[in-house]
C-alpha cells in the first residue's frame, strides 16, 4: 500500500464533515424555531423533544467519528511516508472503521429526523382533517 490509498479518503471525509455540519446547523435552527413556537402548540413540540435530544447526541458522535477518521487517515499517510507500512495499514484500517461508524450514526440520525417529520405531518392531518395514511 502506498501513500495515495489513504489520500483518496481525504476529499470524501471532508465532504462528509461538511454535510454533518449542515445537519447540525439545520437541527439548531429547528430547535430554535420550536422553542419560539412552543407556546403556540406545546403538545407537538413536547413529542419532538426526545428525538431532538437523540439527534443532538448522534450528530455529536457522527462528527467525532468523522474527525477521528480524518485524523487516523492523516496519520496513516504520515506512517506510510515514513516507511511504516504496517502502522500505515493499521491506522488506515481503523480510519475506515471510524468512518463506517460515523456513517451508521448518520443513518440513525436520518431515521430519527424522519420520525420527527411524521409527528408534524400527523399534527397537520389532525388539524386539517386530511386523509389518514
Amino acid at each position: 500500500m502506498d501513500i495515495t490509498t489513504p489520500a483518496l479518503l481525504f476529499p470524501a471525509i471532508s465532504l462528509l464533515l461538511l454535510a454533518y455540519t449542515n445537519r447540525f446547523l439545520t437541527l439548531a435552527q429547528v430547535i430554535r424555531q420550536l422553542h419560539a413556537a412552543q407556546a403556540q402548540d406545546s403538545a407537538v413540540v413536547m413529542r419532538q423533544i426526545p428525538g431532538l435530544k437523540r439527534r443532538i447526541h448522534l450528530i455529536q458522535y457522527m462528527q467525532s467519528f468523522g474527525v477521528l477518521s480524518f485524523l487516523l487517515c492523516a496519520l496513516a499517510m504520515l506512517a506510510l511516508f515514513m516507511h511504516g507500512e504496517m502502522a500505515g495499514k493499521v491506522l488506515f484500517g481503523v480510519s475506515i472503521v471510524a468512518l463506517a461508524v460515523s456513517l451508521v450514526l448518520s443513518l440513525l440520525e436520518v431515521l430519527i429526523s424522519t420520525n420527527a417529520l411524521w409527528v408534524v405531518v400527523e399534527d397537520m392531518q389532525r388539524r386539517g382533517g386530511g386523509p389518514q395514511a
